[in-house]
């Protein structure tokens, strides 16, 4: 091993005898970095140094054909600064090895692992592929900042609602989480961290009322789909999502005790569901068929839909109410409980929330009951704060206010 005062004469020039493995040059210009020479022409430039163990390490800088000698030297002094900080610049790169590109993080890491307990991973896996992948796929997971996070959702609001919006940042959240809570994925920290959810102006409000329910049932009468008659009156009737009525068994109904058994849950957990008299009297009248357990199969398959989209869609068009979706059933039997002055607790626990405040947002009082009850409170006071009428017409409006 020779010291030489590296110049870009030396550099360029030197070479190594074939018989040789390589040269190794040390610069006496600056302290640690070193030239190797290969036979083959290829010059390196390196940083021999100590590890914290005692171990003696060589780091790569840069081979002499790309950066210069100048170049070279200037990289060797922040190596050295970092290893006097006491950073092991080998185990630093070898992190940065490990940290996968967002594409290969997503299909080979997360979606194996949420696949195997999330019901929503499909969801996952569209809303990643289509509005994810394109953009930041290419990029390593630690190269993701808040500068990316600001300009994708401000794209994505271009075209999506504030709830669409939403809905990808809280899978993003998730997702970076997933990565930090690993410990291996070279990230140490969530670049969505603290960014704020958009404030959801466009919540779906429709409730159906009672005239639009029959002439929905109607419609739903003529469908070709025959089941469709029995499992969209149940979706009204118990306030159960639309996959809990398509899965139903006939074992999980208890007549007896007028209860309904539903296994698999929104949250994962069952629940069981009382049986109005109207629900009970639609079961019974349900057709069944000889060695199928499901109470609303696919008469061609006898297994449950996959979906029922367009029979429902046609259903709801001929009835004029396209504007009425699958879930907008479960408002309305929610709806349907406030109005007759059931309280939000009872609410709660039919349709089988955890919290309150989940609820509160079906509890639509319909503008008759709202009145209604504004009336009650001018009745019990009497008319003690009503002028005296002067003429017929304001005693009529009097005693109708009484």
């Amino acid at each position: 091993m020779a010291k030489e005062q590296f110049t870009k004469s030396f550099v360029s020039t030197v070479s190594c005898p074939s018989d040789q493995a390589k040269l190794v040059f040390f610069d006496k210009g600056c302290r640690a970095l070193v030239l190797e020479v290969r036979p083959t022409g290829t010059k390196v430039f390196s940083l021999r140094y100590v590890d914290k163990r005692g171990k003696q390490r060589q780091h790569k800088i840069g081979n002499a054909q790309d950066i210069s000698l100048d170049q070279a030297r200037k990289q060797a002094d922040k190596l050295r600064a970092r290893i006097a900080l006491g950073e092991d610049i080998e185990e630093t790169q070898n992190a940065l090895k490990q940290v996968p590109t967002v594409s290969h993080y997503i299909n080979a890491i997360y979606l194996p692992f949420v696949e195997g307990y999330k019901k929503s991973w499909k969801s996952d896996r569209g809303l990643l592929k289509n509005h994810i992948e394109p953009i930041w796929g290419k990029k390593y997971l630690d190269q993701i900042t808040r500068s990316d996070l600001i300009t994708l959702m401000a794209e994505h609001r271009k075209t999506h609602a504030p709830g669409s919006c939403n809905r990808l940042l809280i899978l993003l959240r998730y997702m970076f989480n997933v990565a930090v809570r690993s410990g291996d994925m070279g990230i140490t920290k969530n670049p969505t961290a603290g960014y704020p959810l958009m404030k959801e102006d466009n919540k779906h409000e429709r409730f159906l009322t009672k005239e639009d329910a029959q002439v929905l049932f109607e419609a739903l009468k003529r469908s070709e789909n025959k089941m469709l008659q029995y499992i969209v009156p149940l979706l009204l009737l118990t306030g159960a999502r639309k996959r809990e009525v398509l899965d139903a068994r006939w074992e999980d109904f208890d007549f007896d005790r007028r209860s309904w058994r539903i296994h698999t849950t929104k949250l994962g957990c069952a629940r069981h569901v009382p049986l109005s008299d109207g629900a009970i009297t639609l079961l019974q009248s349900v057709p069944r068929y000889a060695h199928c357990p499901w109470a609303f199969p696919n008469p061609q398959t006898k297994l449950p839909f996959t979906s029922i989209f367009f029979a429902w869609n046609t259903a709801r068009t001929a009835a004029g109410l396209s504007d009425v979706r699958i879930h907008d059933l479960r408002h309305s039997f929610a709806s349907f409980l406030v109005n007759a002055g059931r309280t939000l607790y009872e609410v709660q626990h039919l349709l089988g929330h955890t919290q309150i405040k989940t609820t509160a947002r079906y509890s639509h009082l319909s503008k008759d009951t709202l009145l209604d009850a504004s009336n009650a409170a001018a009745r019990a006071v009497g008319n003690i704060f009503l002028p005296v009428p002067s003429s017929p017409q304001g005693a009529r409006l009097l005693s109708m206010a009484q």
